[in-house]
């Protein structure tokens, strides 16, 4: 008896350090994944130098990849929910890998925007998967484990600009970036194969892997309901002002307050920076009602932009509003779009509430740096960044008042704030 205890608790433990280092292994690949994405937007201006690229082509280049990521979000859902998750990410961080190792290759712009998409397309598979795995194994607190993903995603943001312009200053090409990361990509997917554990990524959500997560006949049995309309309204706001500001922000600071290379990177890495709030904002999810931290997500970033775009001209300035958009669009917003969508359809659903999150987001992301470009072109940066930037998010706000939150599965602590007191 005593040394099937000893050896039960020696598998709980050796079960438990697997789950950690799995976890961890998922946390570093997103990371990957974002340092990967945020490399292309300050070397935007020399590709578009050599290329002699217009600013409605590099508008388009440096968010159209997300049409990749928001083509993937259903199709990719569906499959999660039937096929095997660990699969599903390896062959989609292999996919991205290949996609980012054939830009430096490109010899104009319409072979170059088909490795963007194809970079795109993995990453949303992998994207969509990791976020239905968590939600999954978590369950009750999806949130904070978002929150870590989010962090990891905030640290590659935070890296990859600085990284990649060292990299290319060292290498004397802005291609050199692409080629490390393109190998680095096809090692992690080695590395997530080898270390991922089944039990944590085929678990199955609000049963095995959450133990009292309780009835779910609250929630409707369609995963396309009001609340899922509501929050893939706001998730679609959230891509739209995000990626609108990350795409053409190095060049906004570039060309139009001729700041250097270098101030230009080291800007779009702090927003990345503000990004790792996602684990406090994360841990925060999961015990308050996230439509608050959600109108704070769109009213934060709407003054920031404000000041980016309207007021701020000195170095230090930007630095700081660099931050705090990292902080409020990616930070805040992304972290609860994420989390609610999945919240708003049953567990057996998980994988189609993770889609509907990229499916909303990214189509609205594949579209902000051309239309920020259009609007630079009719009204010039100050007029775009006010229209898509500060008024939008004023959408995002009004959805919130659309949705049900007495039909979602929300953590226990939760719920019983919501429920009318007798």
């Amino acid at each position: 008896m005593v040394q099937r205890t000893v050896s039960g608790g020696r598998e709980k433990q050796a079960s438990t350090a697997a789950i950690g280092i799995g976890f961890a292994v998922l946390c570093l690949s997103y990371l990957l994944n974002a340092m990967d994405r945020q490399v292309f937007y300050p070397l935007l201006p020399e590709i578009r130098e050599e290329y002699a690229f217009s600013l409605d082509q590099s508008g388009l280049l440096a968010t159209g990849f997300t049409l990749g990521l928001a083509l993937t979000g259903i199709p990719a859902g569906y499959l999660l929910d039937r096929m095997s998750r660990r699969t599903i990410v390896v062959v989609s961080v292999v996919v991205y890998s290949l996609g980012t190792s054939a830009i430096p290759l490109a010899a104009g712009f319409a072979d170059m925007a088909v490795y963007r998409l194809v970079s795109g397309v993995g990453e949303g598979v992998q994207a969509t998967a990791i976020y239905a795995i968590i939600g999954a194994f978590f369950f009750h607190r999806r949130a904070l484990a978002a929150g870590f993903i989010g962090l990891a995603f905030g640290l590659g943001v935070f890296l990859g600009p600085v990284i990649g312009q060292a990299l290319a200053a060292a290498g004397g090409t802005w291609r050199a970036p692409f080629y490390l990361f393109g190998v680095l990509g096809l090692v992690m997917a080695a590395v997530i194969l080898v270390t991922v554990p089944r039990t944590m990524s085929e678990a199955v959500a609000g049963r095995a892997a959450a133990a009292g997560a309780g009835d779910f006949d609250h929630v409707p049995a369609s995963p396309y309901n009001r609340n899922t309309l509501a929050f893939g309204t706001t998730s679609a706001v959230s891509g739209l002002v995000f990626y609108g500001f990350l795409g053409l922000y190095p060049t906004f600071l570039r060309e139009e307050l001729a700041f250097d290379a270098g101030q230009a990177a080291l800007a779009a890495s702090l927003i990345g920076f503000g990004a790792m709030t996602a684990l406090p904002v994360g841990w925060l999810a999961d015990r308050v009602d996230q439509r608050i931290l959600m109108a704070v997500g769109f009213a934060g970033t709407s003054l920031t932009a404000l000041l980016a775009y309207q007021v701020a001209t000195g170095v230090l300035a930007q630095y700081v509003l660099a931050f705090l958009i990292g902080m409020f669009a990616s930070g805040v917003l992304f972290t609860n779009c994420t989390t609610v969508l999945q919240r708003s359809v049953r567990p057996e659903h998980v994988g189609r509430g993770a889609g509907l999150f990229t499916l909303t987001y990214y189509v609205a992301a594949a579209v902000s740096g051309l239309l920020f470009a259009r609007l630079v072109a009719g009204l010039g940066w100050s007029g775009a960044g006010l229209v898509q930037l500060t008024l939008l998010p004023v959408v995002g706000l009004a959805a919130l008042a659309l949705v049900d939150p007495r039909r979602m599965l929300l953590p226990p602590a939760v719920r019983a704030r919501l429920r009318p007191r007798g």
